[in-house]
């Protein structure tokens, strides 16, 4: 009981065959013709992120965040390798490497990544107030406190880490790092770590012009709570670009980065605009199995044709109602992301419209016409402009869809036509008419956000997206189930012509002889 099976120690030990051949090759790289140390400027330059200057400001980006980006492999060096007379021998330089991606605490890789963070941000001239007080255990307390503007830093930070350690690129390619609008992310944040804020208005607030102050450790308790696999970025970073040296060195000296902020590479629509990679990270940070590296595909694509190919439904291209939806959405078995896009109150008031806010849900498998709830547990989640995630178990959140059956029958109880969430029948936490014209949101956590009580909420929809995270295999099914359904719907439309030939075997003749003399006794021939 409990011991490993074979297989495993024999994977366990190929990974660490390859590590050491990486870092061994790494090593070799860094070193150059000083073959016995690394030199500390080569390694600095290899973990550190250059790129061109900015092709466009929207959102804003805080002055000094260029030049964190620079000094981050300067930081990771000075806390974590440490140097003899300007390089690092083999033994420093391997343990520097198992500080940085060693198996350890999510706590404790926060931790290091607020010290990184620290560090650079500090060393590119813009001052935060972050003490790092280690006790005998060496355990790491953080403390101090960080503003808005220093959290989003932080936030970008973490982006581009897992951007650089996901794409990559040869030398001669230039590669568009976008920095996305995570401002939903950093209001959770405030909200969840400052004193009165829960009294903030979320539609007007100023995250570069407030001077609401965190304290540390409350936001480390949020981060691990609300965003846990946020610190996952730093061990892949680390471990990528140590395995690409080569490819680091000669990017780092020529530039060929491109830095893109707020630009739009995406097609029109909530979900595609330059707020499609930001909402998509942020629900990334809050799962953990493998839709995780689904999602982290869509975030960090460029290429607008391949996510477009995900999309199943959007409610302005391809028309409002449950109809158009399900041609849309049936036959994809994969996991789903749905997200809304609604305004409470009255619909001709413009202040009402202006504060649109955007719901989704995380689904592990496709729709189904039924009459009950069905499905395993999903996630909910408040997307914009405050970003919250729900992640209720057991039957507690299951998927309602229930079309108009294709036979009419009497009902002495007629099940509601349309698309529910959580809760039971009648009482759900998320349903949508069959029109796509109005939602009820239920007693939720984003219910009280809108309208800060406890009564279900009618509010009326803008927009509805559903993305498939199942990828190509899911849309493969899908299509063979179309071109299925296609098939039998044009051979039930067809008709036999042979049958009607003749004017003897046809029913209007049948019908003339009763009508001339209906007593007449006709027998079938046989």
């Amino acid at each position: 009981m409990g011991a490993s099976s074979s297989s495993d120690q024999e994977v366990s030990s190929d990974r660490r065959l390859r590590r050491s051949r990486m870092l061994r090759k790494a090593f070799s790289d860094l070193a150059g013709r000083r073959a016995s140390t690394v030199p500390v400027a080569a390694l600095q330059r290899c973990l550190s992120l250059r790129f061109d200057e900015p092709i466009s400001s929207a959102p804003r980006v805080p002055d000094s965040f260029p030049g964190l980006l620079e000094k981050i492999g300067a930081s990771v060096v000075d806390v974590f390798f440490v140097a003899e007379n300007g390089g690092l021998s083999w033994v420093e330089f391997v343990k520097g490497y198992v500080k940085c991606c060693g198996r350890m605490a999510a706590s404790t890789v926060l931790t290091n990544l607020l010290r990184v963070f620290a560090l650079a941000v500090n060393k590119a001239g813009h001052q935060v107030d972050l003490q790092f007080e280690s006790d005998e255990a060496g355990y790491c307390k953080v403390g101090g406190h960080l503003m808005p503007a220093d959290v989003l830093m932080l936030l970008w930070m973490c982006w581009t880490m897992s951007w650089s350690s996901k794409v990559r690129k040869s030398p001669k390619e230039k590669a568009a790092l976008f920095l996305p609008d995570i401002g939903c992310l950093v209001l959770l944040a405030v909200v969840s770590c400052a004193d009165n804020g829960s009294s903030l208005d979320l539609w007007n607030f100023d995250i570069f012009g407030s001077e609401v102050q965190l304290p540390a450790g409350k936001l480390v308790t949020w981060a691990l709570a609300t965003v846990p696999t946020l610190p996952d970025c730093f061990s892949p970073f680390v471990h990528e670009r140590l395995g690409n040296s080569t490819i680091s060195q000669v990017l780092g000296q020529t530039g060929a980065f491109e830095f893109i902020i707020g630009g739009h590479h995406f097609s029109r629509g909530m979900w595609c605009t330059s707020t499609y990679p930001g909402k998509a990270w942020a629900i990334s940070l809050t799962v953990r199995n493998a839709l995780r590296e689904e999602i982290l595909k869509h975030c960090f694509c460029s290429n607008r044709d391949k996510i477009e190919e995900s999309l199943l439904y959007r409610s302005s291209h391809h028309g409002k109602g449950l109809n158009r939806f399900w041609s849309n959405t049936e036959g994809y078995l994969g996991p789903l992301l749905m997200l809304v896009s609604g305004y409470s109150g009255d619909s001709h008031v413009a202040n009402n419209r202006d504060k649109k806010w955007v719901i989704g849900v995380l689904i592990q498998q496709g729709f189904e016409s039924r009459d009950h709830f069905y499905g395993s547990p999903g996630n909910l989640y408040a997307v914009d402009p405050l970003f919250n995630a729900y992640s209720p178990s057991g039957e507690e959140f299951q998927i309602y869809s229930h079309l108009h059956p294709s036979a009419r029958v009497y009902e002495p109880r007629p099940k509601p036509v349309g698309l529910g969430f959580g809760g039971i029948i009648g009482n759900e936490r998320i349903f949508i008419d069959e029109d796509f014209a109005r939602i009820t949101l239920g007693i939720m956590l984003w219910t009280k956000l809108i309208n800060r009580g406890y009564l279900p909420v009618d509010a009326f929809i803008s927009e509805v997206e559903v993305w498939g995270l199942g990828g190509t295999k899911a849309k493969e099914v899908q299509v063979l189930f179309k071109n299925r359904e296609q098939l039998f719907t044009e051979q039930r439309r067809k008709v036999d012509l042979k049958t009607f030939a003749s004017w003897e075997d046809s029913p209007e003749k049948m019908m003339m002889d009763m009508m001339n003399d209906p007593n007449r006794v006709q027998r079938e021939d046989r």
